[in-house]
């Protein structure tokens, strides 16, 4: 499956709403419009995952990437209504203690 990104200006913030899988394949178009994104002037960053189904290291890493940039640029990030199985992945590697991520937690499928 493939990943889809619709983006929208939302005042001083950025969201991302993505669907599908974030794996190998997927995670380069991810990293690149979602750096893109932080790295503008004066902009915060919000990803909703709800439709994320699936995600594999990979797209941890481009979320880490996210997470430095955002920090060196003094920008906001924050990934909001992760399903459950892909919440597991930041909570199993300790990711959650240091990204702001929304609380509300949507089931599986």
């Amino acid at each position: 499956m493939n990943l889809h990104i619709d983006d929208y200006k939302d005042g001083d913030l950025y969201v991302l709403k993505l669907a599908g899988e974030i794996d190998a394949y997927t995670a380069p178009q991810l990293k690149e419009k979602l750096l893109e994104l932080i790295k503008t002037e004066g902009i915060g960053v919000m990803v909703d995952l709800e439709k994320i189904n699936y995600m594999d290291s990979t797209g941890l890493g481009v979320f880490i990437s996210a997470l430095k940039t955002a920090n060196e640029t003094n920008r906001s990030f924050k990934l909001i209504n992760l399903q459950e199985n892909v919440y597991r992945l930041f909570n199993i590697t300790g990711l959650n203690e240091v990204m702001d991520i929304d609380n509300t937690i949507r089931g599986g499928k």
